[in-house]
């Protein structure tokens, strides 16, 4: 089992759910985070007063999946996620060692 987590813009959000989803991934968890990369933020004016954005808004997606759907699911978020701009975002993969149903107290790939 691995765990796929990915920072992407927040108007890309739709393209990579549609695209997981066409997968049959049936879960993701997703939250609006703030941060920077190579990006550094920017700068903007407002009211003749010019301010740094250090921190830009980003959707931080993370998915439980089998191995065998890594390379496919990677490839989706990719493909949904990118726009060729800096600042397109990060995949992180990394193994779990066990998944627990709550509600059934069912564990590992059956859980996902």
């Amino acid at each position: 089992m691995k765990r796929i987590d990915a920072v992407i813009r927040p108007s890309q959000l739709d393209e990579v759910k549609q695209r997981v989803n066409a997968l049959g991934i049936t879960g993701l968890t997703v939250s609006e985070v703030r941060g920077f990369g190579r990006q550094k933020g920017h700068t903007e004016t407002y009211r003749g007063s010019e301010y740094t954005v250090d921190f830009l808004p980003k959707i931080f997606v993370t998915i439980a999946v089998a191995e065998d759907l890594v390379d496919p699911v990677v490839e989706a978020i990719i493909e949904g996620a990118r726009t060729g701009v800096i600042g397109d975002g990060k995949i992180f993969v990394s193994s779990l060692d066990d998944v627990i149903r709550i509600r059934t107290g069912e564990r590992g790939p059956g859980a996902i």
